[in-house]
């Protein structure tokens, strides 16, 4: 069930996480801002974790998978940029 939570908040996450950062280099679509929550709910719960913020089996909650969406968003758009701008 543990993972199941992840990719539900994930999925909420994304969309929020999309609102606030919006614009030209990130990803657009329902399955990409999907895929963009899902990846950075767990972005967040590893680093929660590793950081000694979650117990092992413990899950980010909104507020964390939503930072670890932006986080996932901010490198996507690095990314995707820096690869516009040498094509």
């Amino acid at each position: 069930m543990s993972i199941l939570w992840t990719i539900i908040i994930g999925f909420i996450a994304g969309v929020i996480a999309k609102l606030i950062m919006p614009g030209d280099n990130e990803p657009s679509g329902f399955i990409l801002t999907t895929i963009l929550g899902i990846v950075g709910a767990f972005v967040a719960t590893w680093l929660g974790q590793a950081l000694g913020w979650y117990r092992p089996g413990e899950g980010a909650g909104l507020i964390g998978a939503v930072v670890g969406a932006i986080i996932v968003l901010f490198v996507y758009g690095m990314v995707a940029g820096r690869r516009r701008r040498t094509i």
